[in-house]
């Protein structure tokens, strides 16, 4: 197979020129049309009883179910005391979204 026929020159710029790979120059934001939200001056940190709170929580309703189970708690076994200890528990893990 032949190689293919070039049409015109190759070349776009003048010879003897470099192409110019000097950085943009820094654009003005202001100008960009683009929001950008301020820096917060203080870095957000959760108070100290929160994972305090998490682990509480998360602790009560894993004993709470385990309880259930080994006929601890007062009455039989009881499906309130799972449904008690889940609660617990996702109330632990509702804690820990907001831990930051």
């Amino acid at each position: 197979m032949a190689p293919p026929k070039r049409r015109g020159g190759g070349r776009v710029t003048a010879k003897g020129t470099q192409s110019s790979s000097k950085p943009a120059p820094p654009r003005d934001d202001s100008t960009s049309g683009r929001y950008t939200p301020p820096v917060p001056k203080a870095v957000k940190v959760s108070p100290p009883w929160v994972p305090i709170l998490m682990f509480a929580l998360l602790g009560i309703g894993a004993a709470m179910i385990m309880l259930n189970y080994l006929e601890v708690l007062p009455g039989a076994a009881s499906n309130w005391y799972l449904i008690v200890g889940l609660a617990f528990i996702l109330g632990g893990i509702a804690t820990a979204t907001q831990y930051r």
